[in-house]
């Protein structure tokens, strides 16, 4: 009884030093399943309507509407930034008459039973407006020099406007969604859906999954097109475009379980806001008709879509033509559903950074001052671009996604968020060193210019620059970059 008495007093004494002290190793996040990924933006000028697929040989291959529609293009890369500078190749032409003769809108690339296959809109010499999908097949390892043989008309309910197909399979079945008037409904267009019995054939009848009856879907023309479907924790998520393809152009998104009947348009939920939109703060706008990809290491899912860095537009949108392929990371909430976040402004693309101790947090920015929270809304909150530092070279400086022009500085020795106000002071308060994780080598932590041996650390979920002594204290300015 007496030996195990002083075990435990000696259990609880050793607890208390490790407390008074920090010595003992605090307990760590794990690291982050889907590390930081960093691109440049815009990705292509004048690429509208874009579709990246990520092939098992490990290239990336490009399409998009190019602003003559006349033809369809290809590039390939082993990255998602190498497409940017990617030879581009033409692989098919529009007819000089008759069906396929005008309008070559939306391409998407496919990789089906050893073939490729391309969809895209066309419509005819004889009525540019008599919009209907078709089909390429390409034979050969490398779409770019493949053999493409035309397989016609993918044939629906009705013969009447349509576009926008894309495919995708769940749980073995393989379906293709689009966009189509129904002439049963005042509007442009509605979402259908429907099991293909082979690449370029639709077999049931189709299901009506979304028709434009909300404000936002509604600005301009009554539109629901471009379909794109991300799964993720047994959820299938189908994000469309709205309204008209001007600054009011924005992202829906349905959702339904994987194991449901996709055909059956009850499986379906609609959201009642737009999940991606315009922004002043980025001069972003009118993002819309997507795609979804995966980043270089398989470890991310990354929304592909275009946008335009203006808003007022002059004329038609439709002969805009400037229109360019832009890509940001998709985050997922601890809900499983997806968070798009805002379009980035152009350049570097933002990352997050997530406590190496406080498990779920990210630093954000709340009222301007900088804290770690967990399920931060909005996103674009926890994001922060980093930048070649404001003070000296082989620094950086964490630039506010949301608020660009601002970054996180400290004061007094907390750390806020404030606009760069140009003065020297603010430059050396904005910049840090960034270095190896002190908890975890794995992670980054980052050291004030101005004050060496002073590093960005949380303390009662606020930011500050503070000296570090113990292991809490570094685990504390320890952070994993998502």
């Amino acid at each position: 009884m007496r030996r195990n008495a002083v075990r435990l007093l000696t259990a609880v004494l050793i607890a208390l030093v490790t407390v008074l002290t920090g010595v003992g190793a605090p307990a760590q996040a794990a690291v982050p399943e889907s590390p930081a990924v960093t691109y440049t933006n815009p990705l292509a000028e004048k690429r509208a309507d874009p579709h990246v697929f990520k092939h098992t040989d490990g290239s990336y291959y490009f399409t998009a509407t190019v602003p003559e529609y006349d033809r369809i293009v290809l590039r390939r890369a082993t990255t998602l930034q190498g497409l940017s500078t990617a030879q581009e190749v033409t692989i098919w032409t529009k007819h000089t008459s008759g069906i396929m003769g005008a309008h070559i809108w939306a391409p998407e690339i496919h990789f089906i039973d050893g073939k490729w296959y391309v969809y895209f809109a066309a419509g005819a010499t004889n009525d540019v407006w008599a919009i209907r999908m078709y089909v390429l097949e390409g034979t050969g390892s490398n779409p770019l020099t493949a053999t493409w043989t035309e397989k016609g008309q993918i044939r629906t309910t009705w013969e009447t406007f349509s576009l926008d197909a894309t495919t995708f399979v769940v749980n073995g079945v393989r379906y293709l969604a689009w966009a189509q008037r129904n002439p049963a409904e005042d509007n442009n267009t509605s979402l259908f859906l429907a099991r293909m019995a082979n690449p370029w054939t639709i077999t049931g009848t189709p299901a009506e999954l979304s028709r434009p009856t909300l404000s936002w879907e509604t600005i301009g023309y009554k539109v629901n097109e471009g379909p794109a479907v991300v799964q993720h924790g047994g959820k299938v998520f189908m994000t469309y475009s709205a309204s008209a393809t001007d600054a009011n152009y924005c992202l829906g998104m349905l959702t339904a379980s994987a194991s449901a009947d996709l055909t059956d348009p009850a499986s379906w939920t609609k959201g009642t806001q737009p999940v991606f939109r315009s922004s002043d703060a980025t001069s972003q706008y009118g993002p819309g008709h997507n795609s979804f990809t995966v980043s270089e290491d398989g470890k991310s899912d990354i929304l592909v879509y275009h946008d335009r860095g203006y808003k007022d537009i002059s004329g038609d949108p439709l002969n805009d033509p400037n229109r360019r392929t832009r890509v940001q990371k998709v985050y997922w909430k601890a809900d499983g559903t997806p968070d798009f976040g805002i379009p980035v402004a152009d350049g570097v693309t933002p990352q997050r950074f997530s406590s190496d101790n406080a498990a779920g947090r990210f630093i954000r920015h709340w009222e301007y001052r900088a804290r770690v929270e967990a399920n931060v809304s909005p996103l674009a909150d926890s994001q922060f671009r980093v930048v070649p530092g404001l003070a000296g070279s082989g620094t950086v400086s964490l630039e506010s996604a949301n608020f660009p022009g601002y970054y996180l500085r400290h004061k007094n020795f907390e750390v806020w968020l404030e606009k760069n106000d140009g003065t020297a002071r603010f430059a050396s308060d904005a910049t840090f060193h960034r270095r190896a994780g002190l908890a975890d080598p794995a992670g980054l932590s980052y050291e004030s210019y101005n004050y060496p041996g002073r590093y960005l650390r949380h303390y009662d979920h606020l930011l500050y620059v503070q000296a570090l002594s113990t292991a809490t204290d570094r685990a504390d300015a320890t952070y994993h970059a998502q």
